[in-house]
């Protein structure tokens, strides 16, 4: 009697991309919310002469130019708020990575904006894979990222935007990938 061993490795891997719907955005967007409502709130009360405002008193403000800069900064800061939270809503950059090696496909997905760019795909065969990259700038202003790079293509960025990655979880997935795709790993 012969036992057979077979190895059985996956054949799919798929990583969910984090996009807008961080908790340092919603932090921002809440604060520049609050923030933008008070200072409009209190050029509102400086023009009209009467308390919008529960915690303080701003109609002692001259409206020109104490009023009219407060509701400006208050009217951006709400501008701002409200980008943020569209951005939020949309989850813009959210998505995920797909290899299969059954159907020799990988495909990048990500979310935009409304329009024609709204739902961005990226298909390929796993062929024209050639290497997984790993990029890092540390300094002011850190970047780690992960690229896969493909025939006849620019690199791709498989990583989030924003927030730098701890090391050693780019190297794992870098790695993992470049195993999984048995193409070489760039930049370590």
């Amino acid at each position: 009697m012969t036992a057979s061993i077979s190895s059985t490795q996956p054949q799919t891997l798929k990583r969910n991309v984090l996009g807008a719907r961080r908790l340092s955005n919603i932090f921002w967007a809440t604060v520049l919310t609050l923030g933008g409502l008070g200072f409009a709130l209190a050029g509102a009360s400086s023009y009209l002469k009467t308390n919008l405002l529960p915690f303080s008193d701003p109609t002692q403000l001259v409206f020109i130019p104490q009023g009219i800069a407060m509701g400006f900064y208050g009217v951006v800061a709400l501008g701002l708020a409200t980008f943020l939270w569209v951005v939020i809503s949309l989850d813009v950059g959210g998505g995920y990575n797909s290899f299969d090696k059954d159907s020799n496909r990988l495909q990048i997905v990500r979310k935009g904006f409304w329009g024609e760019n709204r739902h961005i795909e990226i298909e390929h065969p796993l062929d024209d894979a050639t290497a997984v990259r790993v990029a890092i700038k540390e300094g002011l202003n850190p970047k780690r990222t992960l690229y896969l790079r493909i025939k006849g293509r620019p690199d791709i960025p498989l990583t989030r935007v924003g927030q730098p990655i701890p090391l050693s979880d780019l190297e794992n997935q870098g790695a993992e990938l470049a195993r999984f795709l048995q193409v070489p790993l760039e930049g370590l």
